[in-house]
């Protein structure tokens, strides 16, 4: 349920409100924009008397939310939320631009890749440590160790890190990986989205293979109905009957998602269609579309990479991408 309250309402009259439905069980986010205040309220409001809340001084509307996501929903907080991780920022009209290998493969591997993209521009750095894979003969990741050598490669650049979490049971070791990435085979590992509502870093919650965008928000729901509000949406691509491409991105899947959350937007190119050669066109695309950010893959060595190597481009080719982001986005800009 939404409570829109008329503008100059005062705060203690407000607080009041909150107070009251705080003591029937409902959790109340209060969302100040420019020229509206919202009260949103999460729980069974079914048993609400609807005219009784209208007819206070301080409320203007009550409208039901008929949509399964609530926390995630615009309509919830129509103003675009921001996230911060480690000193970056995302949404709101920041714009993320992360880069870095699919592996973590070496401490020398990290370190100049780190240092490439950062000159190139980009604000994050990605790495996976430990990696979910198709074949169970292929290159796992170094798991702790990876994660300690990001760290280290943080230490030295200041990019913020951001890498992918697959058990419960390894959360104690992201502690200080600043944004904790779900992927897309566990979007509806539900055990896993609710220990995540409990983190306190943002997770960057990416689309599954097969999933709507539906299913997608309601995970995202999970993580804010857990109580932690930082969840960055991220379109990665989508199986289809395509064959020349890994997968088939969905860039419709930008506007759509913009419109009905309030959540930051990122494309994955890189595994959208898992050929290099591709990718900066589709990252183009995804900025045009209203993208808040992009994670790009980036090795030193493709062609020697232990993971995805067909996908991940070079330094000198970032490089030249990060380039063309800054033309398309000044471009879009209003």
């Amino acid at each position: 349920m939404i409570i829109k309250l008329k503008q100059q309402s005062p705060h203690k009259q407000i607080e009041h409100l909150t107070n009251w439905l705080t003591r029937q069980k409902f959790r109340v986010h209060l969302s100040e924009g420019e020229f509206e205040t919202i009260l949103g309220v999460i729980g069974d409001t079914s048993a609400l008397d609807v005219h009784a809340i209208e007819g206070l001084e301080i409320v203007e509307q009550v409208i039901r939310i008929s949509e399964p996501f609530k926390a995630v929903n615009r309509k919830f907080h129509p103003v675009d939320s921001v996230m911060t991780a480690g000193g970056a920022q995302i949404g709101g009209g920041h714009f993320a631009l992360i880069a870095g290998p699919c592996s973590v493969e070496s401490y020398e591997q990290i370190m100049e890749v780190a240092r490439a993209v950062k000159a190139a521009g980009a604000t994050m750095l990605r790495g996976g440590a430990f990696k979910p894979r198709t074949s169970p003969y292929d290159f796992q990741g170094l798991k702790a160790e990876g994660l300690e050598l990001l760290r280290q490669a943080k230490a030295e650049t200041g990019l913020p890190i951001v890498s992918e979490i697959m058990n419960i049971n390894h959360l104690d070791l992201f502690n200080d990986v600043d944004i904790i990435q779900v992927g897309a085979r566990n979007m509806q590992n539900f055990d896993l989205l609710r220990e995540l509502g409990r983190a306190r870093q943002p997770v960057l919650l990416k689309r599954g293979l097969a999933n709507t965008i539906k299913e997608l928000l309601m995970s995202a729901e999970y993580v804010l109905a857990g109580g932690n509000p930082n969840v960055i949406l991220c379109e990665r691509g989508i199986r289809t009957f395509e064959t020349y491409t890994r997968n088939t991105l969905d860039i419709s899947a930008v506007p759509v998602l913009k419109e009905l959350s309030h959540l930051p937007v990122v494309v994955d190119p890189s595994h959208a269609c898992g050929i290099a050669r591709h990718v900066p066109a589709l990252s183009l695309a995804a900025v045009a579309a209203g993208a808040d950010g992009l994670m790009i893959e980036v090795h030193n060595t493709p062609e020697k990479a232990l993971s995805d190597g067909a996908q991940s481009l070079r330094p000198s080719q970032f490089e030249a991408l990060a380039r063309q982001v800054r033309r398309v986005r000044e471009a879009v800009q209003p």
